[in-house]
């Protein structure tokens, strides 16, 4: 018999005594269809929200974030503003709370010093998103406050190398990565992006010396730091001259441009195009980084996949340099002595039949000895 022929609006078609039987088979499988759903949807949710994770992490700029999930940090209130020259123990919990997050505030010693001023600046510049020409490292209570959450610093990128580093040329800072965990973060000074002349000295075996000599050359640059994808290719030990001015254990990743330690590394780009560290850092940097290891260079303006692996602009001969050839001596200054010898008078005597007379004379001799 036809049903569907007589209950075909009503029910679809669907024979009514068989109506019951279905509706039987979905309460039993209701729950279970329930759960299903839900269950693509979060997996559905979890994986646009990994792509957006993703896509982020590709383009923005180091997440800071705060961990909340682990156990709150033991936390001591700071009791007065920190800066340059102060001592006391609640300058060694700023210096040992600077190492913990992988800032250098050189020697854990209780006294405020360059060193932890260089490592507030990182700080402030990172992680508070100071303008690099506004940090002051001071540290205020508010600031300490900060610095005692559980703070977790991400990489930019994650590389095909064991080790990376990431240089933010906006903020001045440079971070070492190892397995995506910072183990250093130091404040930098890159070029300044001005065009420059100077004489400058480079060591033997340097490029631009081949003598076994250190030479004087006068030439011209553009101090720019050129962003990009790059990687760790040589390195020399000690202060080196070079054309780019002196280098304290220069480790080079784009041809004479090298992260190294400097003497003076102020909060504005000022090398003509190399990384400059503290001398404190530059002493173990080194050993951080191999051979092979990416650096990543961020301009703040594209990314550094989008820049590829460019060249700096090459030095030429400064036209108007002029070398001295021999050096002009002036004739020595003989000191002269002039001694008078006085001659005894001499006693000539006349003898006359009819007269006799005497005569005296005195004879000068002037000498002149040359020592």
């Amino acid at each position: 018999m036809n049903f569907s022929n007589e209950f075909p609006d009503e029910f679809g078609g669907v024979e009514p005594d068989t109506l019951p039987r279905i509706a039987s088979t979905l309460d039993r499988w209701r729950f279970a269809l329930i759960a299903f759903a839900i269950l693509v949807t979060v997996v559905a949710v979890g994986v646009l929200s990994s792509g957006s994770e993703n896509s982020s992490s590709e383009n923005s700029n180091p997440d800071v974030v705060v961990d909340t999930s682990s156990v709150p940090l033991i936390t001591v209130p700071l009791e007065r503003t920190l800066e340059l020259g102060m001592k006391g123990d609640d300058v060694l919990r700023l210096q040992q709370r600077l190492k913990d997050l992988s800032f250098d505030p050189g020697p854990i010693d209780g006294e405020f010093g360059q060193n932890t001023v260089q490592a507030m600046w990182a700080f402030e510049k990172l992680v508070m998103s100071v303008p690099r020409e506004r940090a002051t490292g001071v540290v205020t209570p508010s600031t300490w406050s900060i610095m005692q959450s559980n703070l977790i610093i991400k990489p930019r990128r994650i590389a095909d190398s064991p080790s990376h580093v990431e240089i933010y040329l906006p903020e001045q800072v440079m971070i070492v990565f190892k397995k995506d965990q910072p183990v250093l973060i130091t404040h930098i000074a890159s070029g300044t992006g001005e065009p420059w002349c100077e004489e400058v000295k480079i060591d033997p075996g340097e490029e631009g010396n081949k003598t076994d000599q250190q030479i004087k050359i006068g030439i011209c640059g553009d101090a720019i730091t050129p962003p990009g994808i790059f990687y760790f290719y040589n390195r020399r030990t000690g202060m080196r001259e070079t054309k780019l001015g002196s280098l304290y254990n220069p480790v080079y990743f784009n041809y004479n441009i090298a992260v190294h330690g400097a003497i003076l590394v102020p909060l504005k780009p000022a090398s003509h195009g190399c990384v400059r560290i503290p001398m404190s850092v530059a002493r173990y940097f080194p050993a951080l980084v191999a051979y092979g290891d990416r650096v990543y260079v961020f301009d703040g303006i594209k990314e550094p996949e989008e820049y590829g692996s460019p060249i700096p602009p090459f030095d030429k001969p400064d036209p108007n340099y002029t070398t001295i050839a021999a050096e002009t001596t002036l004739p020595a200054i003989v000191p002269t002595t002039i001694l008078t010898v006085t001659t005894l008078p001499t006693v000539t005597t006349t003898t006359n039949t009819s007269t006799t007379s005497s005569s005296t004379s005195t004879t000068s001799t002037t000498v002149t000895t040359t020592p």
